[in-house]
Order: C-alpha cells, then sequence, then structure tokens
C-alpha cells in the first residue's frame, strides 16, 4: 500500500463495523489514513478497533445512526477535532428490502428510506462544511446497479439507490467548483450480512445464483477510486453487463428480477 501518500488524509466511513464498510475501513488504514469509523453497534466497533491495531493508520470510532443528524454531525465533530480536518466521506450505511411494494410494513419502508436516504443527505450535508474549510475534499456514495433498473419486489431499495445515484451527480456539479469531489459507486452483490440482515419478506433469505464479490473488492475500488477520481464507477464486468441489459431491454430485465424477487 501506498501508505505515505494517505498518512495526512482523514476519511470518515458510515457503516463501519460491517461489510463493505468494515472492509473499507481496514483499507484506508491499511494505506495509512486516519478514519473515522461510525456505526450503531457499539460492541461491533470495539471489535474494529481491536482488528484495526495492525495497521499504520488512526481510527476513531464513534456510535451513532445516520438517521439521526446529530449523530453526524458529532462524528464529523469529532475527527475534526482529533485529526485537525475532513478529507474524504465514504457514505455507505444502507439497508436493504424486499416485498410487495404496497404490503411491506410501513415501519420497514420507513426505515429504509430514512437510512439510504435521510442517513446520505446527513452524512453530505454534515461533512462538506468540513471539507470546504480543509479546502476541499471527496465524497464517495456507495449505491447499488439496481438504481436504474426495474426491480419488482425490490423496489423501494432501487427507488432509495436511484435516488442516491441521481443526488451524487447532481451534487458532482454543485460542488466541483470548491474542489470537491463526488463519485457515486454502483455495487452489485457483495459476501455481507445485508440479505440476512434485509428488512421486510424475505429477509432471513440470503441465497441466489448471481456472481458475489467479498467486501474487500469493493473497499480496493474505493482506494483506487480516492487515487484516480471518477464520477461513477461499476467494478465488475458482470455488473456492467446487467446495467446494459437495464438499458437495451428493461422489461425483460424486470421479468427476470421478478421471478427470483417474487
Amino acid at each position: 500500500m501506498e501508505t505515505g501518500r494517505f498518512e495526512k488524509r482523514v476519511a470518515l466511513v458510515t457503516g463501519a463495523s460491517s461489510g463493505i464498510g468494515r472492509a473499507t475501513t481496514l483499507a484506508l488504514l491499511s494505506a495509512g489514513f486516519q478514519v473515522v469509523g461510525m456505526a450503531r453497534n457499539p460492541e461491533r466497533l470495539a471489535q474494529l478497533v481491536a482488528d484495526a491495531r495492525e495497521f499504520p493508520g488512526d481510527l476513531l470510532v464513534t456510535s451513532g445512526d445516520v438517521t439521526q443528524q446529530e449523530d453526524v454531525a458529532r462524528a464529523v465533530e469529532q475527527g475534526v477535532a482529533r485529526f485537525g480536518r475532513l478529507d474524504i466521506l465514504v457514505a455507505n450505511a444502507g439497508v436493504g428490502l424486499r416485498g410487495e411494494l404496497v404490503s411491506v410494513e410501513w415501519a420497514a419502508l420507513e426505515s429504509l428510506l430514512r437510512t439510504n436516504i435521510d442517513g446520505v443527505l446527513h452524512s453530505v450535508r454534515a461533512a462538506v462544511p468540513a471539507m470546504r474549510a480543509g479546502g476541499g475534499g471527496h465524497i464517495i456514495t456507495i449505491s447499488s446497479v439496481a438504481a436504474p433498473l426495474i426491480v419488482p419486489y425490490s423496489a423501494a431499495y432501487a427507488a432509495s439507490k436511484a435516488f442516491l445515484s441521481s443526488m451524487a451527480h447532481s451534487l458532482r456539479l454543485e460542488l466541483e467548483e470548491e474542489g470537491i469531489l463526488v463519485t457515486d459507486m454502483l455495487i452489485g452483490r457483495t459476501a455481507t450480512e445485508f440479505d440476512t440482515r434485509r428488512l421486510g419478506a424475505g429477509a432471513r433469505e440470503a441465497g441466489s445464483s448471481l456472481p458475489v464479490m467479498p467486501p474487500e473488492e469493493v473497499a480496493r475500488g474505493v482506494l483506487r477510486v480516492i487515487r484516480r477520481p471518477r464520477p461513477s464507477v461499476t467494478l465488475r464486468l458482470f455488473d456492467r453487463l446487467v446495467l446494459l441489459l437495464g438499458r437495451l431491454a428493461p422489461d425483460l430485465l424486470g421479468r427476470m428480477a421478478r421471478r427470483q424477487y417474487r
């Protein structure tokens, strides 16, 4: 890893205690970043601290919920107080939802929207002033290949990620003159607890015939994007082909998804 190149840069990772967030936090630390890791589970954050001791970067963990504006603001404040600046935001915290849109429990739907939409907005709105104070920065949103697709029985989740991707591209043009970059990462199926913790129908069903990548592959992608920023990134050829099929034959892909997700 290019440790010396990143040893003074500071990153905030939301959803840092598991899955993509955990892998990204450890990858950033191994590259020499100073990292603020935010998540809801204090026990898992404590384990993250223990696992991070072998890496050259410095880790500060903070327990909080991205749906609470004050929790995200506190994470940014603590990071700036500890490290003096904020350079990178990895807006990763998110949840999934499976089920018929008109009958899924409202509490599950509201939790999805508050986490995947409000949570990212809270993160961005807290991070940008700190980045402005430091002369620039880089926001990386962890979206999904489902964002531009027709996905029956996962419509609310896909729509929440479509919001995220649309916001990221507009935000990039709002902030580029201030030296703040924005990258939207469209992530395919990843071997995490995401499926088993999914809200709504099928919350405990994780089986799928689609190829799955390890979270470490996404973390390496985040590092590559930091080194060579791009507006949008899709990591795998398989996922790029899915997106292409979604553009060329959206209803065909939607019917295939309906068979899988019903």
